[in-house]
């Protein structure tokens, strides 16, 4: 029996179940869920691989809302789905019902799987499962958390309730050493009088950005007609208020006005309603600037297709007003893609390249490098080889693979 009073699950192959807790469906595109979808099918990979009958086999379930636009048995590790209205950040009543809701389906299918560890990845489940912790029986399970944001950016209420329920876990996972930095100065006291181990792990990102394939670039810039002397800044992620997306038509109008010449590449993805007339204006923003002709639109992209559309650009910029890591800034560098980027959060730790931050009360240091790169051929080639072998050596799956199992063996073996 361990000490948090959960029996050894071991089956007879030497599995453990490792649970993850989330408040969005992991089908929908954004870096929480997209990480989550990779870690589990990485573990999964890796158990198939696995000859060494010392080592633990662990077996990944997901508890999230109804998928989107996929089917559970679409994917190779369980996925457990529950009922849930739009997480929408303005609408008091449906995120009450929500959470009310969320609490009672993470109880219920906690208690089903009897797992030998919860990894809790995303802010809100962290709330959500503290709650559920009060109900019997099911604060004997131990648990870690992955913190996605930063640790200064959480209201004042969230952040004490945060903390309450910290203390009781085996351990924070941050994605940056800024953000560890940050949680360390919180002195997170076990009531054994140990500190919380802070543990940092970089973002990873889709299995289908592990190999980069030489001529790619070619077929895709053929593809939407575009020329060897075409310059392609672009813009990529999903609708929320830290990727700050109403500032991006102002970056390309200062663009426009430094004399740059270029084309968008714009990806977006949308999920809830108003997201659809808030990516239409970003649109009219941009074509504002630079006619219709000079901007390529796609939305609601899968992960081989954004992994694709990364191949076209010559700059990938971020206008994030906050980050905490910043996948798609991993997604680009895989693909010889330079990232300029605000210099905010964990991100300008990803970004590695004081040259390619800005801040956006001043925009010189955003149009000169997006300039020097546009005329320089030399300094673009630089940039594509320093983005690519810092993927290399930071951000690989394999690598983010290793470093939670190892962490997953830790706790448990550490709990028997």
């Amino acid at each position: 029996m361990s000490e948090t009073g959960v029996k050894n699950n071991n089956k007879p192959d030497g599995s453990r179940k490792v649970i993850y807790l989330m408040e969005y469906p992991i089908d929908l595109p954004g870096g929480g869920q997209m990480s989550t979808r990779t870690l589990c099918e990485g573990i999964i990979a890796g158990a198939e691989e696995m000859r060494d009958p010392k080592r633990t086999i662990w077996e990944p379930i997901v508890i999230c809302p109804a998928l989107l636009t996929h089917k559970a048995e679409d994917y190779p590790f369980r996925i457990l789905e529950y009922k849930a209205l739009e997480n929408r950040e303005d609408a008091l009543i449906p995120r009450l019902i929500n959470f009310a809701g969320r609490i009672r389906h993470f109880a219920r299918l906690i208690r089903q799987e009897k797992p030998d560890l919860i990894h809790v990845s995303m802010s809100e489940s962290l709330l959500t499962y503290g709650f559920s912790r009060l109900l019997p029986g099911l604060s004997k399970y131990p648990f870690i958390y992955t913190d996605r944001g930063l640790c200064y950016g959480y209201r004042r209420h969230t952040k004490l309730l945060m903390r309450a329920i910290l203390k009781k876990s085996e351990g924070i996972i941050c994605t940056t050493q800024y953000n560890k930095n940050l949680w360390a100065r919180e002195k997170l006291i076990r009531s054994e009088k140990r500190p919380i181990k802070i543990t940092v792990i970089p973002n990873t990102i889709s299995e289908v950005f592990s190999r980069y394939e030489e001529g790619k670039r070619e077929l895709m810039r053929k593809r939407f007609g575009l020329s060897k002397e075409d310059f392609v800044v672009g813009f990529a992620g999903r609708i929320s208020e830290e990727k700050d997306w109403g500032f991006v038509p102002v970056l390309v109008k200062a663009l426009k006005e430094a004399g740059v010449s270029f084309k968008v590449a714009l990806v977006i993805s949308v999920y809830e309603k108003q997201d659809t007339a808030i990516a239409a204006e970003i649109r009219k923003g941009i074509t504002d600037s630079i006619g219709g002709d000079a901007l390529i639109y796609m939305q609601d992209l899968s992960q081989e297709e954004i992994s694709d559309y990364y191949y076209m650009l010559d700059v990938f910029v971020m206008s994030s007003m906050f980050e905490s890591f910043g996948k798609a800034a991993v997604e680009a560098m895989s693909r010889k893609c330079p990232v300029v980027s605000t210099s905010v959060g964990g991100l300008k730790e990803v970004v590695g390249k004081e040259e390619n931050l800005y801040t956006k009360n001043d925009l010189s240091r955003f149009t000169d490098r997006i300039k020097r790169l546009s005329e320089d051929k030399d300094e673009l080639e630089r940039d594509r080889e320093f983005f690519y072998q810092r993927y290399l050596d930071n951000y690989t799956l394999k690598k983010h693979i290793q470093k939670h199992v190892a962490l997953y063996d830790d706790i448990v073996e550490g709990n028997t």
